[in-house]
């Protein structure tokens, strides 16, 4: 396809990468003890050896305080070895390496991070359970330069990119909204002031970053249900991040506490996630009450676009990268053509980390994923994987299951 810019270089910030593909940050779950693991260099790299511009690995904590889960990332000094053998191994397929980083704020409990889970504001977490406690305002100066540490130990493990994670009802998203934000100080109300602490963040990671680090920011275009953040306030978000000096802008959507289907869509298959599930009273819970809490949202191919659009017309100063539902390289063209300089997959990248090569060869490429999304279901307990590679094999009734789905 001559007219494509697929297989062209383009530039965010500092960085140039060889193509316009990048791995999304979707949580690999591959950090037992939250520490890189031996699994998460392979998986990285086979992306990287796929072909893929830029492979970025997902979610990790900028405090113990930030961690969702036993097998994520916690940044700190000792894991910088461990990190460089794998953007050393990243590198040396050609493909540039980033790391997403953040904090799950109310999203976690006290036996994964240590202390009560802390947030914008303080109250209770059905999907932990736990009570939550918001943080006093002489608490966000250190938990942004927190933010701005991980930065720097980024780029001393050999990224050169980090994305900073402003959605998906994590920590500086649950300060943007107002379904989680109800504080009476500067911080809480307005728009304005619920920006506050992002600006905070950004300020010590633009310093941390410097001149030879890109730095992409993860935000949400909606929120996903009725209360929570729609167009007219993220595209004034998306307007102060361009301010703040973000140099690039993932477009996506949803709230993992409330609406976690409107950011993968289809439905969570229920019986796989539960069987991966250790807590036996929470296996139950989810299994009983799983399609209330988890309801589920149709997916189309390319499903956030129409809102991406919306904010390609309005922000024209930095790249744009457009994620959610991109399997074919028919789509990713199409996204392409539409203006945005970058795309992001995940699950296509799981199913086939050699996906993007494979496009360069075939015109009409499509991957096999066929959204049962059993990646997602297992990936709280133990490693995201897709059912079609595993060498293990599946109980009757997860197969049973998986099949319902992906007939629908």
């Amino acid at each position: 396809m001559i007219d494509s810019k697929l297989f062209t270089p383009a530039s965010i910030g500092p960085l140039t990468l060889r193509n316009r593909t990048i791995r999304s940050a979707a949580f690999e779950s591959m950090c037992p003890g939250n520490v890189p693991s031996q699994q998460l260099l392979d998986y990285h790299r086979s992306v990287a050896a796929g072909g893929v511009g830029m492979t970025t690995i997902a979610y990790a904590a900028v405090a113990q305080s930030g961690l969702s889960f036993d097998r994520q990332l916690w940044m700190r000094p000792e894991i910088v070895p461990g990190l460089k053998d794998i953007t050393d191994a990243i590198h040396k397929e050609g493909a540039a390496a980033g790391i997403q980083l953040g904090h799950c704020g109310n999203m976690s409990h006290k036996s994964i991070c240590g202390v009560t889970p802390v947030g914008a504001s303080s109250g209770f977490n059905l999907y932990s359970p736990t009570f939550v406690r918001g943080l006093r305002k002489d608490e966000l100066p250190a938990m942004a330069k927190a933010y701005g540490r991980s930065v720097n130990l980024a780029r001393e493990a050999g990224f050169d990119a980090v994305e900073i994670h402003a959605g998906h009802g994590y920590l500086i998203s649950q300060f943007l909204s107002p379904y989680t934000n109800h504080r009476k100080d500067e911080y809480g109300g307005s728009l304005e002031n619920r920006m506050r602490f992002m600006d905070m963040v950004m300020e010590e990671v633009m310093q941390a970053a410097g001149s030879d680090m890109a730095v992409l920011v993860k935000m949400n275009m909606r929120d996903g249900f009725k209360g929570g953040m729609e167009i007219d306030e993220t595209m004034q978000v998306a307007k102060r991040l361009v301010q703040d000096g973000a140099q690039a802008l993932v477009l996506s959507g949803g709230f993992v506490s409330k609406a976690p289907m409107y950011v993968m869509r289809g439905e969570m298959p229920i019986k796989t996630m539960t069987h991966y599930m250790n807590c036996w009273w929470l296996k139950y819970g989810v299994r009983m009450a799983g399609k209330w809490m988890i309801p589920a949202v149709p997916f189309k191919e390319a499903y956030f676009l129409e809102d991406a659009l919306k904010f390609r017309t309005e922000i024209k100063d930095i790249p744009l990268v457009y994620v959610g539902g991109l399997v074919s390289r028919e789509k990713i063209d199409e996204v392409l053509n539409h203006g945005f300089e970058f795309v992001q997959m995940a699950r296509a990248l799981l199913n086939e980390p050699g996906f993007v090569n494979r496009m360069r060869e075939e015109e009409k490429a499509r991957c096999n994923c066929k959204h049962s999304n059993y990646c997602i279901a297992r990936m709280y307990t133990i490693e995201m994987a897709c059912h079609q590679h595993l060498r293990e094999e599946l109980p009757a009734s997860l197969k049973k299951e998986i099949e319902k789905l992906e007939k629908k």
